[in-house]
């Protein structure tokens, strides 16, 4: 809800007036507030990069408070909800629709086990809802949060976001730019080694800002994708996953499929090893160059695309007979998703330097991986035919 937020010199509440005590504050990166080891509700991993280390050094964020109860929206009072109301209001209710959508199929899979869930909240606005079932009968560890948060940042931290140059203008001194993000995220690890992992991450982001606010104008944008990492290929598994991707994809722009497939190809490459995590799917961040209302409609069709995307492999796969070995190629595999999150994933790396809310950080880590020194399968046989399709990425559909 990672791969959405990453690092920014953000703000979350507006500091206190002069006259009070200051609080010791605790300092989080912005991503680690939903599940997204990727990107998160608002700034991608790609941004995280773009921003100037002193803007990066500089996250504060509020300590979420716990909560006993949902509430009915973790919008502030003064903002409209329901059916004809803000694009965050239905944004909100999407992803919520969804996480419970999502956990109910997951339960169903299961057959038995329960998701824990934990409520929390800001003093300063916002909230979110973190879900995760941990051995069941079906899922290793599945995880899937939804947040939303406000906060503020200064204007050098939008540029350097959005990649764009400071601005100077001699005497015109720029005031912070207030913010907006939402999201969901998700990673599901099943048990058997034939049923593959899903991570999805879906997120929407403004910003506040008053129209005359120096080099920081207005601005909103999308961002999100579902990607499959199975251990072994079954074909019409990768095809049937790929095939409703691009379904999504194509009720908007036919355009949409090629180009979020290679974004995701190109994004879950664990450079060290010279292969992708997994088998990709789509991928897309900073997306504002369509209609408003009509992104918002795509988020929400690949959102609600997750359940019938992954259910029906899970349902064919999860009582599959496998060995010993089966098993242990599985858990190596589990070893380079680890990698790639802890070595890539630039928000989840920034999270673990700055002090980030733990749980919520390597939550997407499944309970258990495995490293053989020098490990390489046979030529020819189905672990080599898994490692070939993540070094040379195909065309499935």
């Amino acid at each position: 809800m990672a791969s959405s937020v990453s690092s920014s010199s953000l703000l979350l509440s507006p500091p206190p007036a002069a006259s009070k005590t200051l609080k010791p504050q605790l300092f989080l990166p912005l991503r680690a507030l939903t599940l997204r080891n990727h990107s998160s509700a608002g700034f991608s991993s790609s941004q995280a990069r773009r921003l100037p280390a002193v803007v990066r050094a500089t996250v504060a964020i509020e300590k979420e408070m716990p909560e006993n109860e949902r509430p009915e929206t973790f919008l502030r009072a003064a903002e409209p909800s329901g059916a004809g109301s803000s694009v965050r209001a239905r944004f909100e209710k999407m992803i919520r629709e969804v996480q419970d959508e999502v956990c109910a199929a997951l339960e169903a899979a299961d057959g038995g086990a329960k998701f824990k869930e934990d409520v929390w909240s800001r003093p300063g606005g916002g909230g979110g809802i973190s879900r995760v079932l941990q051995d069941g009968a079906v899922w290793e560890k599945a995880g899937v949060n939804v947040s939303v948060v406000y906060g503020v940042m200064p204007p050098e931290a939008y540029r350097a976001a959005k990649g764009e140059p400071g601005e100077d203008n001699g005497d015109t001194k720029p005031g912070p730019v207030p913010f907006f993000a939402a999201g969901i995220s998700s990673v599901l690890h099943p048990k058997n080694p034939f049923a593959p992992t899903l991570h999805f991450n879906y997120r929407y982001f403004e910003t506040d800002a008053p129209k005359d606010t120096p080099g920081a104008p207005r601005q909103w944008w999308f961002g999100g994708g579902t990607d499959l990492t199975p251990a072994y290929i079954f074909e019409d598994d990768v095809k049937h996953f790929h095939t409703v991707q691009k379904k999504a994809c194509d009720k908007f722009d036919p355009g949409f499929y090629p180009r979020f497939k290679k974004w995701c190809d190109d994004y879950f490459f664990i450079k060290h090893r010279g292969e992708r995590r997994g088998l990709g799917g789509i991928f897309f961040d900073d997306l504002n160059d369509c209609d408003q209302e009509m992104l918002l409609g795509f988020s929400t069709e690949c959102a609600k695309s997750v359940v019938p995307a992954y259910i029906p492999i899970i349902q064919r796969r999860k009582d599959t007979p496998f060995n010993e070995q089966h098993k242990a190629w599985q858990q190596l595999r589990r070893g380079r998703y680890v990698e790639f999150n802890l070595v890539y994933d630039r928000g989840t790396t920034f999270g673990l330097k700055t002090g980030g809310r733990i749980e919520s950080i390597l939550v997407s880590l499944p309970l258990t991986a495995r490293w053989e020194y020098d490990h390489q399968p046979e030529v020819g046989s189905e672990e080599w035919k898994l490692l070939d399709a993540c070094i040379n990425p195909k065309e499935w559909i």
